[in-house]
């Protein structure tokens, strides 16, 4: 897979050598995209196609290598194969030649493990048809009915079909993204974007997540005003406008909290994205556990994009430097990027700290986070933990949750 530069929704075609998994993308894709020959393992790494489809937008096919190969380099390519599945939203399994074994049994125990959903399709059936006996047995194992197909003649009724049962089994919220403020806005409202213009900042354009939340303040009818962190006060002073809310970048909460009436909800991008696409209330409840740390712990960030890192990186430098000068304990940060695998064992971690996630899918954020979910340990987002460690917490969470008199977050 590549470094998660493309949030679309994502489907994994997977299956054994030859069983036509090349020639399934080239169809979808109506072009010779992946190489298709008679030679076993011809794919060697997972390729990733844009296409279109009728009702669902843009997706990403990804073929892989098969799960069958051998040799060294073949246990390689299967570990690249096993992989693509924590980052993908829909599978299709091919078999062909009736047959059905411990490849595919561990495939689907991958599927299931990380909550994929996925369709068995029967390919080549030209040359080797389903067989009734074959295809009841499973069914009866897997709970899921076989679709028979054939891509080196596929009938256009055919295809029609397949596509028909890819959108009726992938999930909606990999192609229907709620509203990022849709809930809190009313028609007319006005929104008020702080953004600040600094050396990480992208020449002559918005980072995606001010992009992402101005579009979709548009799609509310509601209307957007984005002013840089030196000019809120003057801003407000002159205009005398009073926005329904305020999103800001993380990096500019202590400044924002001071300029915004307390009566003015107040949130960061950061924070936005969390909600839409990570594990929001394990967030919540993870990132107080920054006053628990100790010397000696280690703490993960993952940052879902690549990029050139600056000498004050949000990831690699401020958050790190925020949190070590608020608990006063010697703490040793690792970062990975992208979706890169771990360096060492999620135990290691006594904090896992995630980015917004705008250049990932929801099912890949989730997935990213979901190891150190499973064993208990805590996890938090870039914006949260810098307003916990700013004193803002509460107030950056308050538009989206409520808080019982136990002070529990609902």
């Amino acid at each position: 897979m590549s470094k998660g530069r493309d949030n679309k929704p994502h489907i994994g075609i997977f299956g054994r050598r030859n069983s036509g998994k090349s020639s399934l993308i080239n169809l979808f894709a109506g072009q010779d995209i992946a190489i298709v020959s008679d030679i076993p393992g011809t794919t060697t790494d997972p390729v990733k196609k844009s296409v279109e489809i009728q009702g669902i937008g843009p997706v990403i096919f990804v073929d892989t290598a098969g799960i069958d190969d051998v040799g060294e380099l073949g246990d390689l390519r299967i570990s690249k194969t096993m992989k693509t599945i924590q980052h993908i939203d829909l599978a299709i399994l091919l078999l062909s030649e009736n047959t059905f074994g411990i490849y595919e049994q561990n495939l689907i125990e991958k599927f299931n493990h990380y909550s994929i959903p996925y369709i068995i399709v029967h390919n080549k059936s030209d040359l080797n048809p389903l067989k009734a006996k074959f295809s009841d047995e499973i069914t009866r194992k897997t709970g899921h009915q076989i679709t028979e197909f054939n891509t080196a003649n596929a009938l256009p009724e055919k295809t029609d079909e397949l596509i028909s049962e890819i959108k009726s089994v992938m999930p909606h919220s990999a192609w229907q993204k709620p509203s990022l403020l849709g809930d809190l806005l009313s028609y007319g409202d006005i929104v008020l974007l702080i953004t600040p213009i600094d050396i990480e900042a992208p020449e002559g354009r918005l980072i995606l997540p001010q992009v992402q939340v101005i579009r979709d303040i548009l799609d509310n009818d509601c209307t957007a005003i984005v002013v840089k962190e030196r000019e809120v006060d003057g801003f407000l002073k002159k205009t005398g406008v009073r926005p329904k809310l305020v999103v800001t970048d993380s990096q500019a909460f202590l400044k924002a909290d001071a300029s915004i009436p307390k009566d003015i909800m107040l949130t960061s991008f950061s924070i936005v994205l969390a909600r839409q696409k990570g594990d929001f209330y394990k967030y919540i409840e993870g990132t107080p556990k920054i006053a628990e740390l100790q010397d000696g712990d280690r703490v993960l960030m993952l940052e879902s994009c690549t990029h050139q890192v600056s000498c004050d990186d949000i990831g690699r430098v401020k958050i790190p430097r925020w949190i070590s000068n608020f608990t006063g304990k010697k703490l040793h940060f690792e970062t990975i990027s992208g979706l890169d695998n771990l360096i060492r064992p999620i135990e290691d971690y006594a904090l896992v700290i995630q980015c917004g996630g705008c250049m990932i899918t929801q099912k890949q954020l989730q997935n990213r986070l979901k190891s150190a979910i499973d064993k208990e340990i805590p996890v938090s987002n870039y914006g949260m933990a810098i307003a916990f460690v700013q004193g803002i917490f509460d107030r950056a969470i308050e538009p989206f949750v409520k808080k019982n008199k136990d002070t529990d977050y609902l």
